[in-house]
């Protein structure tokens, strides 16, 4: 039978695409899956139906969306279509998803957060996401109670500053943040500068690895878990990186 899918959050996109995750607690894997047979024929995309998720949900989807996109524009396989698309959700959540976390009811915030996240469906189809969702995934399915927008937050600075000091994609970057509310930003960094300002705005700058069971010993062990079950999105990274690399990354995020 045909698919409707009706979604009821701004996260993922996945109501415009063939993608899902699958979750098995007792091997602790969280994979990805898809198949063209589950792409549906028609989606609903309603911010009245969204009225309701709390707050600090509306902050973990939305930036969930946003890092769809911006892993996106990182991507050895970007291209004009998929970066164009990725620009215009990234300015349309870093602009608005403070206000949707702020009043539910702002239906103008919550129509242009959801537009990101519908889009962020678009741009995976079109070219890969990074390794930053195999690290999260690897994050959640050892410790089932960390909500996955929640996670790609807490990594997501030292996950882009390891690229920025490698200097893997910098026009990229800049791109981003001009996007994201810096118009006049000329270097990789202030990409950054914007992230720590969107997760001030809507309230997750506090996050803690600590607060959700991580502990710092596991570091390597959630890094070889991401590339084990989430291995091909390390191949969209901008440059290679090591499983010794990854866990330094999950180092350096952890509080």
């Amino acid at each position: 039978l045909p698919i409707v899918s009706i979604t009821l959050t701004a996260g993922t996109g996945s109501e415009v695409n063939c993608w899902g995750v699958i979750s098995n607690l007792e091997t602790k894997e969280k994979i990805g899956f898809g198949n063209p047979v589950l792409t549906p024929v028609l989606a609903v995309v309603d911010p009245e139906l969204m009225r309701t998720v709390p707050a600090k949900y509306t902050a973990y989807q939305g930036f969930d969306a946003l890092f769809h996109n911006t892993e996106v524009m990182m991507s050895n396989g970007v291209n004009i279509l998929s970066e164009t698309i990725a620009l215009s959700a990234i300015g349309s959540i870093a602009k608005y998803l403070p206000r949707a976390v702020k009043d539910g009811n702002d239906l103008e915030a919550r129509e242009h957060v959801a537009y990101g996240s519908t889009m962020a469906g678009i741009t995976m189809q079109l070219t890969s996401t990074t390794a930053q969702h195999s690290m999260e995934h690897a994050m959640s399915a050892y410790h089932h109670n960390l909500p996955h927008g929640a996670g790609l937050i807490m990594i997501s600075v030292e996950f882009a500053r390891y690229f920025i000091e490698r200097h893997a994609c910098d026009g990229q970057f800049v791109k981003m943040a001009r996007v994201m509310g810096i118009p006049d930003a000329d270097k990789p960094e202030d990409f950054i500068t914007a992230l720590l300002q969107l997760q001030k705005g809507c309230g997750v700058d506090g996050l803690r690895m600590s607060d959700y069971g991580i502990k710092k010993e596991e570091c390597m062990t959630l890094a070889v878990n991401a590339r084990e079950t989430m291995g091909g999105l390390f191949l969209a990274n901008p440059c290679p990186m090591s499983d010794e690399e990854c866990a330094s990354i999950f180092e350096k995020a952890y509080r």
